[in-house]
């Protein structure tokens, strides 16, 4: 039986493998594509490395040509070189052949010169000898004067000085002073840019003399630039807190004459405001133990007792003030303490207790009386019998203050401290009599125009207000007499000789001056900074303002210049001292702080006439 096939499985057949053997193609052509682009991939590699190769080579010719052409320099440079050291040598040969020269001719004159000289001194032993003693005598004379021509100088110095002070007095101008610290341990901080010119602890501000200060500019391509101030006297680095209180030493006699006392220092964080105010003692007692870098501390004080030579004003004002005291009749004089802290713009009472007799904090309003004068609503007044009792309270009160760590110190201030000693007196001499009576009789004026009034009057309660009227002040933070309206039935008034008189001394150490930028803050210590240099900046429009004497001076600006009203602007005798930073790191602060005192200085207030306010005594 024939076999059958059929064609179309056959076709079928042949195609499946034509389509095998394209598969099979089609697979060589994708490892042939693939081995391509391998090879493109490695020729791309080779030339990329030729590339790199022909680079080097052309560099390595160039630096060859470099280095060629610089050995051809340095050859002939050396050349050069070799050429006029030859030449120096022959002048050295030459110039030692003319030595040796005047070598010797210079020793035979000098052999000459010294058997003439002998032969000159004996001739003159017998002849000469009269006019030699007459000669020393001539010269003894001569010293004597100069001696007595220097004591002379300083005499009239001193002179010169004691008359400035009566012009400034009588002017009514601010005293300012300034005291340089020296450069402490914290002073030497490395640069941010190694080898930067000039060095950020060199020393810039320098003292030219007991009243001049120095400040050199340095900026860096340009020369030297040096700014002089003058100021009524000038502390330097070297000088002690006994030197810095001497100058403040003829303020407190004021006191019992009746004048207020304004004693402020200004200046940046870590220039010695606190060091110069209160001293080493009381800083470390307040900081816990942590050492405070200030000028002048010894670091072997004991932290038991004080030395004299450490404490700073506040601590010798009172005991001069106590002293002073002692020397009058028993039982004339007494005396309160007051102690606020202007702390973000609102006034802090630091001696308010609560039920238990623990520190609460305790706000308190400034109001402004009929006669012009600031006062502190429901301030606490404690009296003290001694610069002991004094001393206890501001160690108690400085652990209230507000700190804050910054870039400038581990333990800044951030509020404005104000102690306030007001001295009451039974028995005033003869010129604060006259004072008085001057007072009194301006005081009946005022009162018979105006009553007691205040933008804040009608929201203080009675209790505040008849706890303010018991503790008025002399001219500067005082109430005057109650008004008709307030007062009791008419009567007979006592003799002013029988009334109350009081002035107060106010000794304030303000906040740090530096700008935002300088202190290194951030969050709520911004706040504070801001409020710093807000109260600052307004006490330098007020003196501004007072220098330019222009109709209108912006005291309420700040709660700071509200409560220093009087003292800056009154008839109280202020003094305020800057402290400066000596480096180059606080250069802008330490000027900032100079311009501040000159402008201080220009201001001319009105001639001191009140000293203090007669109270009735109930």
């Amino acid at each position: 039986m024939p076999l059958f096939i059929n064609r179309d499985q056959i076709f079928a057949h042949q195609v499946h493998l034509l389509e095998h053997k394209l598969r099979s193609k089609e697979e060589r052509i994708l490892e042939l594509e693939t081995e391509n682009a391998i090879l493109h991939l490695r020729l791309a590699e080779c030339l990329g490395k030729l590339r790199r190769d022909h680079e080097k080579e052309t560099k390595a010719q160039k630096h060859h040509l470099q280095q060629r052409n610089a050995q051809k320099i340095t050859r002939s440079a050396l050349a050069k070189l070799l050429s006029e050291v030859q030449a120096v040598k022959q002048d050295l040969s030459e110039l030692f052949a003319v030595y040796l020269s005047f070598s010797t001719e210079l020793e035979e004159q000098s052999k000459q010169l010294l058997d003439k000289v002998q032969q000159a001194s004996c001739s003159l032993k017998g002849d000469r000898g009269d006019e030699v003693q007459d000669l020393q005598a001539v010269v003894s004379a001569l010293e004597r004067s100069l001696e007595e021509e220097r004591e002379r100088c300083r005499a009239e110095r001193q002179r010169r000085k004691e008359l400035h002070n009566t012009l400034v007095e009588l002017r009514g101008n601010i005293r300012v002073h300034c005291r340089v610290r020296p450069v402490l341990p914290f002073d030497h901080v490395p640069s941010s840019t190694p080898g930067s010119w000039p060095a950020l602890s060199e020393e810039v501000v320098s003292t030219v003399s007991d009243d001049t200060v120095m400040v050199n500019c340095i900026k860096p391509g340009m020369p030297v630039h040096n700014k002089m101030y003058e100021f009524e006297r000038v502390h330097g680095p070297e000088e002690s807190q006994d030197a810095v209180f001497e100058e403040v030493r003829p303020l407190l006699t004021s006191l019992l004459d009746g004048y207020n006392v304004c004693i402020m220092a200004y200046g940046q964080t870590g220039s010695g405001k606190t060091h110069t105010m209160m001293g080493s003692q009381l800083l470390e007692e307040h900081s816990g133990g942590q050492q405070r870098a200030q000028p002048g501390a010894q670091p072997g004080a004991q932290p038991g007792a004080q030395p004299g030579a450490e404490q700073g004003i506040i601590p010798k004002a009172a005991a001069e003030l106590f002293r002073m005291i002692s020397e009058k009749p028993a039982d004339s004089h007494t005396v309160e303490v007051s102690v606020m802290e202007v702390y973000n713009n609102e006034v802090l009472d630091l001696l308010a207790k609560d039920a238990q007799g623990n520190p609460v904090e305790q706000r308190c309003d400034v109001i402004t009386t009929s006669n012009g004068a600031s006062q502190v609503i429901a301030l606490k007044y404690q009296p003290v019998r001694d610069a002991s009792e004094v001393m206890q309270i501001l160690s108690r009160v400085l652990k209230l203050r507000a700190h804050c760590p910054t870039l400038v110190h581990p333990d800044s201030s951030r509020s404005h401290l104000i102690v306030t000693l007001t001295i009451s007196s039974k028995s005033p001499n003869a010129l604060a009599l006259a004072r008085r009576l001057q007072s009194a009789k301006k005081d009946m004026q005022l009162a018979a125009q105006k009553e007691w009034w205040s933008p804040r009057c009608r929201r203080a309660n009675l209790a505040a207000r008849k706890s303010s009227e018991d503790h008025l002040f002399a001219s500067t933070a005082s109430s005057p007499s109650r008004s008709p309206s307030h007062s009791p039935c008419p009567s007979p008034r006592r003799s002013v000789s029988q009334a109350l008189f009081k002035t107060k001394l106010q000794l304030v150490d303000l906040a740090g001056s530096e700008s935002v930028g300088m202190s290194g803050v951030s969050g709520a210590a911004l706040w504070e900074v801001s409020c710093i240099n807000r109260s600052l900046s307004a006490l330098s429009d007020v003196l501004g303002a007072l220098a330019e004497q222009r109709p209108h001076v912006p005291y309420r600006n700040s709660k700071l210049t509200h409560l220093l009203q009087d003292a800056i602007g009154g008839d109280a005798k202020l003094l305020v001292m800057l402290c400066v930073s000596p480096t180059q790191r606080y250069v802008t602060e330490s000027l900032q702080s100079l311009g501040f005192g000159t402008r201080a200085r220009q201001v001319q207030k009105e001639l001191p006439r009140r000293k203090g306010n007669p109270l009735k005594v109930k």
